[in-house]
């Protein structure tokens, strides 16, 4: 069953994709948005999140007011990060509230994974094809989120973020849950041989590469790979040490779904911004 469930069905309402087991909790709330039911004008429409794509900056915070407030969320509840596609995660406390939500420069810098045990918070980041990663301890009630591109990915973000929640808060693994939201699937990713080589290099220093890698990718006759994010971010979490049962995966892929969300590769380039958000409530 698909873990993600449109919830704002109507074009003129911001497109919401709940996390359906996860929202019913009551104590937390986690989703991913769509294109549709935002304020952005072409080739950035509508529900675009982000200010780094250069659209207006009034559209983008409108957006935003949008769908915080169809959580029932103000603005100054949005967190964030300034991505670039590495594996650092950074602690947010209290102080920390609202990081990001108007303008570029006041977010985290240099940060594609953020972590929290503050109720109130709302940890957002953002996606064009790029895959979110959610995480949530129930006992301690702690919440993580992760940009995971393919950089991201290698380099293991999905399981610094386990580590940091072990560390900073103490959480038994076997307490923690995650999902992977929607993103590229492996039916339009096609790599070359500069992503697959370290691709290989995971692989090879994976516990046990014959249970890791066929899924990961395949090879084409043209010397390019077609490669699956989605799974090898579920083996690495499953690497280290999340339950396979803990684990939930989306089916949605952003390129075949463009009527649905933004998709760089779809939309050549020059798109707007999904938002991935996480909170306790």
């Amino acid at each position: 069953m698909e873990p993600f469930v449109l919830k704002s069905p109507r074009e003129d309402d911001p497109a919401l994709f709940m996390l359906e087991s996860w929202n019913t909790s009551q104590t937390i709330t986690a989703g991913f948005t769509g294109r549709q039911g935002g304020a952005s004008q072409a080739p950035y429409n509508s529900l675009n999140c982000a200010f780094h794509v250069s659209d207006d900056s009034t559209d983008v915070i409108n957006n935003r007011l949008t769908m915080v407030e169809s959580l029932g969320y103000s603005l100054d509840a949005w967190t964030c990060g300034e991505q670039v596609h590495s594996n650092h995660i950074e602690t947010v406390y209290e102080s920390d509230m609202g990081r990001g939500n108007r303008d570029r420069s006041s977010a985290f810098q240099n940060t594609d994974g953020l972590l929290t045990d503050v109720p109130g918070l709302l940890l957002t980041s953002f996606y064009a094809d790029c895959v979110p990663l959610y995480f949530y301890d129930h006992t301690k009630q702690v919440v993580g989120l992760a940009h995971a591109g393919w950089k991201g990915t290698v380099s293991g973000i999905a399981s610094n973020m386990v580590d940091r929640m072990k560390q900073e808060y103490g959480s038994d693994i076997a307490d923690i849950r995650a999902a992977i939201g929607p993103s590229i699937g492996s039916c339009c990713y096609e790599v070359d041989d500069k992503v697959m080589s370290q691709v290989y290099e995971l692989e090879r220093g994976s516990k046990d590469s014959n249970l890791y890698s066929p899924s990961w990718y395949q090879n084409k006759d043209s010397g390019k790979s077609m490669l699956n994010l989605k799974e090898m971010n579920r083996h690495i979490m499953m690497e280290a040490g999340i339950l396979p049962t803990h684990i939930e995966c989306t089916t949605w892929c952003t390129s075949c779904r463009n009527d649905l969300f933004f998709s760089y590769r779809k939309d050549g380039g020059v798109t707007g911004r999904m938002a991935s958000w996480i909170g306790i409530k």
